[in-house]
């Protein structure tokens, strides 16, 4: 089984920066899976941003649903999944067992042969939200964190762009 590295953190906390410098630490051209979908202007210049700081040194896969299918298909080069918490947004407005996908994303982790860093939010540091969709979703990353955390081989804090390393 090959490493797997999750960074976790808060909104902005420079999580995804370092997930990408460690990953081209681990090689280069490495592959970049996105789950992010740009359903509006501000999301499609978030993703234009992202991969403008990426550059080069990169290969974009867009995977909003099938990550284990991704990173079999990719297997052979470092890669970087971010994020998680997009992933889980997807899974969840298309009505999708997430947590089936969870163990299926879990056990395509377990058969790799490169490494994989994985990008989440932390979500369940702030208040509990207000609404019933929210807070199944905020349980739902909590769960699907813990699990990603419990395989990893090594989970970095994300706090104001500085690592604390925490497995």
């Amino acid at each position: 089984m090959a490493s797997i590295h999750l960074f976790t953190g808060g909104a902005r906390s420079g999580k995804s920066a370092l997930a990408e410098a460690r990953t081209l630490e681990l090689g280069s051209p490495a592959v970049y899976i996105a789950t992010a979908q740009a359903f509006d202007a501000e999301m499609a210049d978030r993703i234009a941003r992202h991969q403008a700081r990426r550059g080069a040194d990169w290969v974009t896969i867009a995977e909003p649903l099938d990550l284990p299918g991704a990173l079999a298909q990719t297997d052979g080069r470092p890669r970087l999944v971010d994020c998680l918490t997009l992933w889980l947004t997807n899974l969840m407005l298309a009505d999708a067992d997430w947590q089936a996908a969870t163990d299926r994303l879990l056990a395509a982790l377990r058969a790799q042969t490169s490494p994989v860093v994985l990008v989440s939010n932390e979500t369940g540091m702030g208040i509990v939200p207000e609404n019933a969709l929210a807070r199944a979703f905020r349980d739902a990353a909590g769960d699907l964190n813990q699990r990603i955390a419990a395989a990893a081989d090594e989970v970095t804090l994300a706090v104001a762009g500085l690592p604390l390393k925490v497995k």
